[in-house]
């Protein structure tokens, strides 16, 4: 009788260890959700990409006279190079393995997005527009967090801080001019402006 009593008590401590030992590597896993899906091939981080474009983009700027039209192109490389740079130096950053796309007039944003142990993928599609006074600014025109579409608080919320990204990214480097037009096809963004 004593042999099975320690039989029965063994038993149940094993069962318990492979239990906590289940438990524990499931919390330890992350929980992929789902989503969108990449528009195009993954495109590689360059931090050179994101530096030349800042240095470049000045450089023109620098060397122009006032009222002289000017023309900076964006490709995605430097575009997600500059984004991803933007997103590191922040303690919490909203979007991880960013991808920007340019496409059909608009930038996609993919990339993921974790709570805790859940992990999903987003999609992002931002319209810039040019307001009267030749300054560029961003309207968030479709969002998909996961595998449902983005309710509007969350589309507001993450209209405001991609604003903020592309308006400090892209509006600091037309910092000094007046832009007159800017258009996205396929895979470059070309802004055109005239020096104030």
């Amino acid at each position: 009788k004593v042999n099975s009593r320690v039989y029965t008590e063994r038993s149940w401590l094993i069962i318990l260890v492979v239990i906590i030992a289940v438990v524990g590597s499931i919390l330890a896993c992350q929980i992929d959700i789902g989503g969108p899906n990449p528009l195009g091939a993954p495109i590689e981080v360059q931090e050179e990409s994101a530096s030349s474009l800042t240095n470049s983009w000045e450089t023109a700027i620098e060397s122009a006279v006032k009222d002289q039209e000017i023309t900076l192109q964006i490709n995605e490389t430097q575009l997600t190079s500059l984004i991803a740079r933007h997103l590191s130096q922040r303690d919490n950053p909203i979007l991880l393995s960013p991808q920007v796309t340019l496409r059909d007039g608009a930038i996609h944003v993919f990339g993921y997005i974790e709570q805790g142990v859940v992990r999903a993928s987003v999609l992002f599609s931002i319209t810039p527009q040019i307001d009267l006074e030749g300054k560029i600014s961003f309207e968030l025109s479709g969002a998909e967090i996961g595998p449902i579409p983005a309710p509007d608080s969350v589309k507001d919320a993450a209209s405001a801080l991609l604003t903020e990204g592309f308006t400090g990214q892209i509006g600091s480097l037309a910092t000094g001019i007046r832009v007159t037009s800017l258009e996205i096809q396929d895979g470059v963004m070309t802004i055109t402006g005239e020096v104030r």
